[in-house]
């Protein structure tokens, strides 16, 4: 019989310092001068953080046994597929305050950054509810379900409106914003005096964007189980895919339109799953072969429809150029 072995701090730390040191040799090194970030480039390190999730799932194998290894697969594949929807509205961020594509990267990674130290009081918080209050699990799955009936009847209209965000609001009320972007910097001198540049701005409206995302993704991770290193582990190498997904993905959004779909019904499994669980048990193993078909059937959907959808009619040939009047 596997002897499991105990989280202690040193495994925590141990985590936290390996990626401390990816992210310093990705900002430090990789990306030390700001450059645009090309698909290769892009799918090279989505391949390289999705490696490494598979092969931290498969050390906690002899280490904490299948069970919490597939957890941490579905987990991870719940939160990388939230992510994904992320990336969407993080595009939409990106086309309003028109950011240069060589300065995207640098938002990502402070973005992230952020949005790592927020998950992480998130779950810190969420753990301690459960492990004091049992019933906010089922508070959670209620939430769940009520978050997916909403993302299904609201669609999906694709549109950010940064004017209406109060972080910046209170931003503006409290700092100078120049009309201009000054490099990659975040802060500037601007009229004698410090003040914030429009990439600064980006950042909160990643940042709080990110805020809202969690909201849905830390009590659906916690339906799937409530061991707080699996479920902090999980999410870490999500979010660290986030950076490199978002420069494949981009560019293809049209082809993932039944995605916000198939996440809800995810949210929604996951929901009843949370309501239903004195009732019956479903395997971890069933559970994620459940996610993982919605996901990726409703991402085959979505590239089958753009397929068949029919091209825009183009002039014919000679014909002279449309009037702009």
């Amino acid at each position: 019989m596997l002897a499991v072995v105990e989280i202690q701090w040193w495994h925590w730390v141990s985590f936290i310092l390996v990626i401390i040191v990816f992210l310093a040799l990705d900002l430090g090194v990789f990306h030390r001068e700001a450059h645009v970030v090309e698909f290769k480039e892009a799918l090279c390190w989505t391949t390289v953080w999705f490696t490494l999730a598979m092969v931290f799932a498969w050390t906690l194998v002899p280490v904490r046994g299948r069970s919490e290894a597939v957890d941490f697969l579905q987990g991870y594949l719940i939160e990388l597929s939230l992510s994904m929807d992320n990336v969407f509205v993080i595009a939409l961020i990106f086309q309003f305050f028109k950011v240069p594509p060589q300065f995207q990267h640098r938002v990502l990674f402070w973005g992230i950054l952020g949005a790592l130290v927020m998950r992480g009081l998130m779950i810190w918080l969420g753990t301690e509810l459960i492990h004091t209050w049992h019933w906010t699990l089922y508070l959670f799955g209620a939430f769940l379900v009520v978050t997916a009936v909403k993302m299904l009847a609201s669609g999906d209209d694709g549109e950010v409106d940064p004017e209406h965000n109060p972080v910046l609001k209170l931003a503006r009320r409290f700092f100078p914003v120049t009309p201009h972007f000054d490099g990659q910097k975040f802060i500037t001198r601007w009229h004698g005096r410090r003040a914030l540049t429009p990439l600064a701005m980006v950042l909160l409206m990643v940042e709080t964007t990110d805020l809202i995302f969690a909201l849905d993704s830390i009590p659906a991770i916690f339906g799937i189980t409530t061991v707080p290193f699996i479920v902090f582990t999980s999410n870490v190498f999500a979010i660290l895919g986030l950076r490199s997904l978002y420069f494949v993905l981009a560019g293809a959004i049209r082809y993932f339109r039944y995605l916000k779909v198939g996440l809800a019904v995810v949210l929604a499994f996951v929901g009843l799953k949370m309501l239903f669980a004195g009732v019956f048990h479903i395997p971890n193993t069933v559970s994620l072969l459940i996610v993982a078909s919605i996901i990726f059937g409703s991402i085959i959907w979505s590239i089958i429809v753009a397929k068949l959808a029919p091209a825009p009619a183009s002039p014919p040939p000679g014909s002279p150029p449309p009037s702009d009047s």
